[in-house]
């Protein structure tokens, strides 16, 4: 993480970066376990919000919309290969395979 950078900051960088051209839903799973382990729920939100948008164009996500989406993808648990591939796509953009220190 950089100096004045704040993680939430940096996993936005980082999703930017291995995901130009968006996050393809296929990877929603994996990617918001991934989040789990990293960031707060909050924080969580922001990055879904950011993913959506980008996905959608730029369509209004709500909040409530958000929670939603964050409870049906966590309430299935992505499978292990679906996991290593998100992190290796984001590990190969300097995403930290271990959970960053806040």
């Amino acid at each position: 993480m950089t100096e004045g950078t704040s993680v939430i900051d940096n996993v936005l960088g980082w999703l930017h970066q291995g995901y130009p051209e968006g996050v393809p839903p296929k990877d929603y799973f994996p990617l918001l376990a991934l989040l789990k382990r990293s960031l707060t729920e909050d924080e969580i939100i922001k990055a879904a919000q950011t993913i959506l948008r980008s996905s959608n164009g730029d369509a209004p996500v709500t909040d409530d919309e958000i929670h939603r989406a964050i409870h049906q993808i966590t309430e299935k648990a992505p499978n292990p290969e679906e996991i290593h591939q998100v992190a290796s796509r984001l590990a190969s953009v300097g995403w930290p395979l271990a959970t960053p220190t806040r």
